[in-house]
């Protein structure tokens, strides 16, 4: 039986050998480049002529009869013919457009013919010898002697149309930037070396080798050579294609590894190559925006579906592959969304998201973690994370330099704050100190013990103090978590850094409350007490909101005080009424979502 389409009706002959057509072209490696970044566009009323062939516009969209019989052979002259105008730079401007179109028409199809590729249909053959051997010289002479019978018909538009259109209403920005006269100098390259590769034995054939590669293998092998943006990550990551090590590891489409460079394929899924494509960014992109790392202590499978929802809508944006018919999630309300905004409503709502695909299966994280004790380096000493960040922000950098296509705004933020080292947590609280206790106005007084110079004892001093009350209601609350799970270590890094900062900003008195179980309230304690001389009561269970309660009823404590909570994360959902910030270990998550800022130490 012959092969059925997705809907079971038996494909479409025409239909058929157009594809047929394009997979020649694809793996040919003189256009595969700017076969891949041009479109083909064949559904009823496009742009090209009813008795035409195909036409070709400024931006690479390449119109074709929508229901035009042809041999493969034919499709391939036509199809290569319009890629040819685009490599050659034949789409600008021109007094006269119409000598132009015929000059350009009869240049690429002596290059065909003497290339010997596809068969051109038998209304657009014509003479092979040409008066002139440039596009230029032919156009000179078009204008001056006018254009003859036997070459008016070389264009695939049909008689009396240019198949060159110089507008195209429908189109995208982006493409504008395309350097398709680059992409086609790599055609050559690559057309040469194979060629060379022949004549040294290297390789058996002029013909592609593509049928030697698996689908996962040629979507590397593209984003390697075409898309430099993802070109670094894809080069440095091993595919393991195995269906038994997929089936042990329940991976139903693919999943990736940080820790070992690895992407796991599954052949069983059926991808084809622009699946593959798609799938294979989905995952590099994981990596590269570290949303392993990123997870902090948040619910794994969670933080996956929320990264998930980021990327897609992301990989559809940029037009990069096609989305995968299982495990992939997309939503357009997510547009323009953070993956941490995206978790923070996820987890409001479990019911809905609890038993979503992804690309590994219902439930399942395809951000796989196989950590090792050395997982963190490379073998020549290189940060895991950094490797990967300067992959990323490096590839950015070639890929808008080489204008290699449209790439959202929020993924180009994304990339650029990922390649900055993150602030150190004491610096982001230092940051929220500046933020709630400014300066303070200071004056000379001799009120208190004046200084005396060695030079001249007998002459006093006048020392700087804060001005008369600006003391006043200058404090803030700390709720310390002093349940069992806590480790002493953390709350001594804690409490020193919060004791010096107190000191740094002239904070005299801060209220102190330890919670567990049952709230202790420390009453004011200046900040060299809180680190030096408190004892910790306590250590049972973890009820914080009695704490936070004491604080926001106590009639001495300002009522635009700030708050500061330090906790491990195991505690219930906190309402805090008044500005707050929480200080929780590297790795933990609140189980709710935060108002305020929260601070991780290391």
């Amino acid at each position: 039986m012959g092969r059925r389409s997705k809907s079971g009706h038996a494909p479409d002959p025409a239909t058929e050998n157009v594809r047929a057509a394009v997979a020649t072209l694809r793996a040919h490696p003189m256009f595969a480049p700017l076969f891949e970044h041009a479109v083909l566009v064949r559904e009823p009323h496009n742009l090209c002529p009813p008795n035409g062939w195909a036409v070709v516009t400024t931006n690479g969209y390449l119109h074709l009869h929508p229901t035009r019989r042809a041999e493969p052979a034919e499709w391939v002259y036509v199809l290569a013919h319009c890629l040819l105008h685009l490599g050659f730079e034949h789409l600008q401007r021109r007094p006269r457009f119409a000598e132009w179109n015929a000059a350009c028409d009869g240049f690429v199809a002596r290059f065909l013919a003497d290339l010997k590729l596809g068969r051109p249909p038998e209304e657009l053959r014509g003479p092979v010898e040409l008066p002139a051997r440039s596009e230029e010289r032919l156009y000179q002479a078009f204008c001056q002697s006018g254009i003859p019978e036997d070459l008016r018909n070389l264009g695939t538009a049909g008689p009396g149309h240019p198949d060159m259109l110089l507008a195209e209403s429908d189109t995208t920005p982006w493409r504008r930037d395309l350097k398709w006269r680059e992409l086609f100098g790599l055609g050559l390259v690559h057309a040469v070396t194979r060629a060379v590769n022949v004549a040294g034995g290297l390789t058996d054939s002029l013909a592609s080798d593509d049928e030697k590669w698996t689908v996962a293998q040629r979507a590397r092998r593209w984003f390697v050579s075409s898309y430099p943006l993802l070109g670094a990550l894809a080069a440095n990551f091993a595919l393991v294609e195995d269906p038994l090590v997929c089936a042990r590891l329940q991976i139903s489409v693919a999943a990736v590894d940080a820790a070992s460079k690895e992407i796991f394929f599954n052949p069983a899924a059926g991808l084809d190559e622009h699946e593959a494509r798609f799938v294979m960014a989905h995952e590099l992109l994981h990596v590269g925006l570290r949303h392993d790392a990123r997870q902090q202590g948040r619910d794994p499978y969670f933080w996956n579906v929320a990264c998930d929802y980021v990327i897609n809508g992301w990989l559809i944006e940029m037009r990069l592959g096609d989305l995968p018919r299982v495990g992939a999630l997309y939503d357009p309300d997510f547009k323009g969304w953070s993956a941490e905004a995206v978790y923070d409503l996820i987890v409001t709502d479990l019911r809905r998201f609890r038993k979503l695909a992804t690309l590994r299966g219902i439930g399942l994280c395809d951000i796989l973690d196989r950590r090792t004790p050395d997982w963190w380096t490379l073998g020549d000493g290189v940060a895991l994370d950094e490797f990967y960040r300067r992959c990323l922000s490096q590839g950015l950098v070639y890929h808008e330099q080489d204008g290699r296509g449209f790439l959202p705004a929020s993924l180009i933020e994304e990339i650029r704050a990922m390649s900055q080292p993150p602030l150190p947590w004491d610096v982001q609280l230092a940051q929220w100190f500046d933020h709630h206790f400014s300066p303070l106005e200071k004056r000379r007084s001799f009120a208190r013990l004046s200084r005396r110079q060695s030079a001249t004892p007998d002459i006093p001093r006048p020392r700087w103090v804060p001005a008369w009350g600006a003391e006043d209601g200058r404090t803030f609350g700390v709720v310390l978590d002093t349940s069992g799970s806590m480790d002493r270590a953390l709350l001594a890094k804690a409490l020193g850094a919060i004791a010096s900062f107190s000191l740094a900003r002239d904070v005299p008195l801060a209220r102190v409350v330890f919670c567990d179980a049952a709230p202790y309230d420390q009453g004011y304690l200046p900040p060299e007490a809180i680190a030096d001389r408190v004892k910790v009561k306590g250590r049972g269970g973890t009820v914080l909101q009695p704490g936070i309660d004491l604080l926001e009823r106590a009639e001495d404590f300002p009522r635009d005080g700030p708050v500061l909570i330090i906790t491990d994360g195991f505690c219930d959902r906190l309402r805090v009424a008044r500005p707050h910030a929480y200080l929780l270990p590297q790795g933990r998550a609140l189980p709710f979502v935060a108002r305020g800022p929260v601070f991780r130490l290391v």
